[in-house]
């Protein structure tokens, strides 16, 4: 007998696609459907008639309308044993139970809580509810429901090893704007090591829309570069790198973000902020884990200083055999007893 799911996430960067073919490894067949937030679709058109509207509400439900009878129809054309809805922001608890009559539904939650305030409801409407980090599972628990602690994972496909030299002594991807922690964490590292070692940061650090004035007059142009790269891009800058640091935003205090993951899964070092979940993850044999600036500025240069392969290939074992997209597809399927090998 033949199995199918329905893989229901949003638009951007990987996630559903290392899904998907994790679990077709697993030897399901599946269907992948894709929409945009805050609107779907969020075309340049879409955006622009958004950010002018004097009633975004509106807008934004209608566009949940239209997208839950786009979805539904999908779900009955295909009519998948289970559908995995991730994150799930623009997703109906209605369509959800229309989905549980027939099939097992999953949602993995793999933002904060607090940025998915129209997913939180899924817990009374699913099968398994999974949270990527341990306060939210904890809140649910508050709450008297049971959701399940399941962080991101390595997309193995995207992160790993090439052949290149190092010629990245420090780099930092990820945005900066949304994250007073991030901004003032990254401006102190350039104010130590600007001059002596060549470092990179790619995300949105002073985006003009945010200030036209501040993005024109923005310093170290040379180090901040003020956009995003494709995961590909990632991987090979990650591969370029002595050192990669890795800071959580701050409504991650007890769990990991996926580049915890991708940065060993690509054979770099990490250097990481503490919280209790990484501490538990990797031991300091296999990445930095840095308390506060003064240790953070130490085990830099101690990266810089020392030959961290060793570290970096026993953490990216650790990846591989305990953290990548098939390990966390089969630990969902044994949750729902849908592990067993198809007929």
């Amino acid at each position: 007998m033949e199995r199918t799911v329905l893989i229901i996430g949003p638009n951007y960067f990987n996630f559903p696609q290392a899904t998907k073919a994790a679990f077709e490894r697993e030897g399901w067949n599946t269907s992948v459907d894709l929409y945009d937030t805050p609107v779907h679709p969020y075309t340049t058109l879409m955006k622009w008639r958004y950010k002018l509207s004097l009633n975004k509400d509106r807008i934004r439900q209608r566009s949940k309308d239209k997208y839950n009878d786009h979805v539904l129809e999908v779900f009955r054309n295909i009519r998948p044993q289970l559908v995995f809805v991730m994150n799930g922001e623009p997703v109906f608890d209605s369509t959800l139970d229309a989905m549980r009559q027939e099939s097992k539904v999953v949602v993995w939650l793999f933002d904060n809580r607090d940025r998915l305030p129209d997913a939180l409801s899924h817990i009374d409407h699913s099968d398994l509810l999974l949270c990527y980090e341990q306060e939210d599972v904890d809140w649910y628990a508050s709450q008297g429901k049971k959701a399940y602690f399941l962080p991101q994972a390595c997309d193995t496909a995207t992160y790993h090893p090439v052949e290149c030299p190092k010629d990245i002594d420090i780099l930092f991807i990820g945005n900066l704007y949304t994250s007073p922690k991030r901004m003032q964490t990254m401006q102190a590292v350039v104010e130590k090591f600007c001059g002596k070692y060549h470092i990179e940061v790619y995300g949105r650090y002073k985006p003009w829309y945010k200030g036209f004035f501040t993005w024109l007059t923005r310093e170290h142009r040379e180090i901040y570069k003020n956009d995003m790269v494709a995961p590909a891009k990632v991987n090979e800058l990650y591969n370029r790198a002595r050192v990669v640091l890795n800071i959580h935003q701050e409504l991650q205090k007890d769990g990991a973000n996926p580049r915890t993951f991708e940065i060993p899964g690509s054979g770099a070092w990490q250097i990481c902020d503490y919280n209790p979940y990484i501490q538990k993850l990797f031991g300091p044999d296999e990445i930095g884990i840095y308390h506060d600036q003064e240790e953070l500025f130490a085990l830099i240069e101690k990266g810089l200083s020392q030959d961290m392969t060793a570290c970096a290939q026993k953490a990216r074992n650790k990846v591989l055999e305990q953290h990548t997209y098939d390990v966390r597809v089969r630990e969902i399927l044994k949750t729902l007893k849908l592990n067993d090998s198809p007929e």
